[in-house]
């Protein structure tokens, strides 16, 4: 799928929670072993989706140099918003002093919410409706104890000011979306932790939605993977988006840049965007970034990036890798405070 007007990334925001979990932490608690990745983030007592997005949005809109007024549309992605009726984006967009012009809606589509909301972004801004949107991929998500997705469901996100791609830091040349009905992965209303189906997690979910949105994107744009010089896939686990590259063609020297969850854990709907954001800070102007979301239920996003000039003047401030390097551990019965599972 191609825009009518040439859309671009105008400015860009990441954030990482600095409290941290173990696995071995976890494997202390449970009596197990096994540590599928290292550690993960875990959100403070007064952190939440919103405050993650805040935060996003702020570093976007600064790097941007945009007036926030001129954003006409706020769409946060997550699947673990405070509030079940009360919408996130509002908040954000009051924050960043958006309102009150401006559309704003919250997202669902498991892990790709994110991405989701970046494509609406990008409609808007590429059919000239608005000249700014952001799109929002934020979560603390949610692992049920003694679970494979206590090791990584994680804390973070990432924010995206969409704009005309002649003031871009990153111009979009191509994106693809590849969906079926797979239920590999779903919470049920008034459950508190998501439910998982083992065997369908890898094929025919993760796998076939990503190879499907990644081969359909390059067949559509005639590129090949060496062509790019970054890749960044969803990132559940340390393994799968290793072998999906793989799969795709891509070597280890173009995905290492955005494999940030293997540390951090699984961001959720931030995951792929958290990765692009951590390649945005490292990348150079003229390199291609191939970048392919995924989301439970199923789907992926695909996206082909050319990196600009601005690059080099607009990405001041905190990056991904430093959000990653400052932590502070907490033992298992102090995570299950923060995250609201033992009340004083």
């Amino acid at each position: 799928m191609k825009t009518l007007i040439r859309v671009g990334i105008a400015g860009y925001g990441a954030y990482v929670p600095m409290y941290r979990l173990k696995a071995a932490e976890v494997n202390r608690m449970w009596g197990t072993s096994g540590e599928p990745v290292e550690e993960k983030a875990v959100v403070a007592l007064d952190e939440d989706t919103i405050t993650i997005a805040v935060e996003c949005a702020r570093q976007a809109v600064k790097r941007s140099g945009v007036n926030p007024a001129l954003i006409g549309a706020v769409y946060v992605g997550t699947e673990s918003k405070p509030y079940a009726v009360k919408p996130s984006g509002t908040i954000v967009a009051e924050v960043i002093g958006a309102t009150p012009s401006v559309s704003t809606a919250d997202y669902e589509f498991a892990c790709k919410a994110g991405t989701e909301a970046m494509q609406t972004c990008i409609g808007l801004v590429g059919s000239g409706m608005q000249k700014y949107a952001m799109g929002i991929g934020a979560d603390t998500a949610q692992g049920k104890p003694m679970d494979a997705l206590e090791y990584t469901a994680a804390c973070g996100g990432a924010a995206y000011l969409f704009g005309p791609a002649e003031e871009s830091v990153a111009e979009l040349e191509a994106s693809y979306s590849f969906v079926t009905d797979t239920p590999d992965f779903w919470r049920r209303p008034k459950e508190m932790y998501p439910r998982h189906g083992n065997r369908f997690t890898g094929e025919p979910a993760y796998f076939k939605h990503i190879t499907g949105a990644g081969k359909a994107l390059l067949a559509e744009t005639g590129y090949k993977p060496a062509d790019f010089k970054w890749a960044v896939f969803h990132q559940p686990n340390a393994k799968f988006p290793i072998n999906v590259a793989k799969m795709l063609g891509f070597s280890m020297d173009q995905i290492n840049p955005g494999l940030v969850s293997p540390v951090v854990g699984n961001t959720y709907a931030g995951s792929s965007p958290l990765g692009l954001a951590a390649t945005l800070d490292i990348a150079e102007p003229g390199d291609k970034i191939f970048m392919v979301s995924y989301g439970s239920g199923s789907g992926s996003d695909a996206f082909v990036w050319k990196v600009r000039e601005p690059i080099k003047q607009r990405r001041g401030g905190p990056k991904v890798k430093s959000y990653i390097e400052r932590r502070k551990y907490v033992d298992y019965a102090t995570y299950l405070r923060h995250r609201g599972q033992i009340i004083a």
